[in-house]
């Protein structure tokens, strides 16, 4: 859902966004004492930001280590041609697919990517077939790579080295 609220972006408010970014369960207590405003004041500047659209969702990472049998794999795509019809076919097919929990259209060799998580390789495989043995999407190429270990996981954008847009 596009926003078309606007709320301007200064530096509590950047600070409000950097913070809730990486600790989205912080207390507004502790959120208002680390960028220097009342609980109520914090309280609104947090709500207007969510109502203007700068929240998307709000997730927790979990250690799926400790709870469930799975397996990571980035799945490469190529089309067999890069049409915005292909590609709206094959976004929408994949889009149903909950264990393609991310797909990104890129540029190079490869026309999408998309991070999976499945409970083991049969099921990777199955969806696999199920997304590429689909001939209305036009699927030239699929490549299939497994994560072994997670050297580094997703910490969050690193907010602090990008520019602003309001800057």
């Amino acid at each position: 859902m596009a926003k078309t609220q606007r709320v301007k972006l200064d530096s509590i408010n950047k600070k409000i966004l950097s913070i809730t970014h990486i600790r989205s369960d912080i207390s507004n207590q502790d959120l208002a004492e680390q960028v220097g405003l009342s609980n109520s004041a914090c309280f609104q500047r947090v709500k207007a930001l969510k109502e203007a659209g700068y929240f998307v969702k709000f997730t927790t990472d979990l250690d799926l280590d400790r709870m469930v049998e799975h397996v990571l794999a980035y799945v490469e795509f190529t089309l067999e041609t890069n049409t915005p019809k292909s590609r709206k076919a094959f976004e929408a097919a994949i889009a149903d697919i909950p264990e393609f929990m991310d797909c990104l259209r890129v540029t190079g060799d490869v026309d999408y990517i998309s991070f999976t998580c499945c409970s083991n390789t049969q099921a990777l495989n199955n969806i696999v077939d199920q997304i590429s043995g689909n001939e209305a999407l036009g699927i030239k190429i699929v490549k299939t790579r497994i994560i072994l270990e997670r050297a580094k996981w997703y910490l969050g954008y690193p907010l602090a080295k990008l520019k602003w847009l309001d800057d």
